[in-house]
């Protein structure tokens, strides 16, 4: 039977570099760019990051990830005796990331993926205005608000939760477009639509109320225009040890007071 060659990350704080000292000793490891596996040690974000490291290398495996962050909702529990035996029965969950294309005020194109959410937020005091396309058609002619986001099922916990959106369980192949704080029309609270959709969303009167696009942790400053779309070519694959299951999590959220 061959062995999987796998790669230790490690966020760099505290916690995680001494949980990786520990998991180095009597372990074969090999680098992050020869592995067919990588388990990564720290919280949701580093998670992110780790998974934005592949994307960007265009070499995708799958992710066993250990919480020593915050919530750790991406994540496994951190417990180091056992993990050969809990990597053989991890269960495979595929994560289809977001792809925004930020437009900017002087003509600038910015192509960068996002695996939770693309949001759009305003810069100054004044509220955004915003046009709102889907599939090409004009929904929103104007939409006054904070911001406004597209998240991903794995997304739909995190900034989409704050924001009053909805839980989409994952697997159902759907996205969730929702206002950040909106003021017209007042009583649009957003939309859960098929992940194939296309939105577009145009900033009006860009020079007076400027727009920020945020995919994940990257942000790009004054855009004029933001185009979102499912990437069905690049999807993702997290670890989850069959009792701490992704689906379970998002399933679970709902009940949560």
């Amino acid at each position: 039977m061959s062995i999987v060659r796998r790669a230790l990350a490690a966020s760099p704080t505290t916690p995680a570099e001494t949980a990786a000292a520990e998991l180095l000793a009597g372990r074969d490891w090999v680098p992050v760019e020869d592995a067919e596996m990588v388990v990564a040690l720290g919280g949701d974000g580093f998670m992110l990051q780790t998974l934005h490291a592949m994307l960007e290398r265009r070499r995708i495996v799958p992710v066993f990830g250990m919480n020593l962050g915050t919530i750790g909702f991406l994540m496994n529990d951190w417990r180091p005796d056992g993990l050969e035996e809990r990597l053989a029965r991890a269960r495979p969950f595929k994560v289809s990331p977001l792809v925004m294309t930020a437009t900017t005020m002087e003509g600038e194109t910015h192509v960068i993926p996002a695996i939770n959410e693309v949001s759009l937020l305003r810069e100054t005091r004044q509220t955004a205005k915003l046009e709102v396309r889907v599939n090409d058609r004009v929904v929103l002619p104007e939409l006054v608000c904070d911001g406004i986001l597209v998240a991903t099922p794995a997304g739909s916990t995190a900034y989409n939760l704050s924001a009053h959106g909805p839980i989409l369980p994952l697997g159902s192949r759907l996205l969730a477009l929702t206002p950040i704080s909106p003021f017209r029309p007042r009583r649009w609270r957003g939309a859960i639509l098929p992940e194939k959709t296309r939105i577009s969303l145009r900033v009006l009167d860009p020079g007076k109320r400027p727009v920020s696009a945020v995919a994940d942790q990257r942000e790009v400053r004054d855009v004029a225009q933001v185009d979102i779309a499912i990437d069905r070519n690049r999807d993702l694959t997290l670890l989850f040890d069959p009792e701490h299951a992704l689906d379970e999590r998002i399933t679970m959220e709902q009940f949560i007071a």
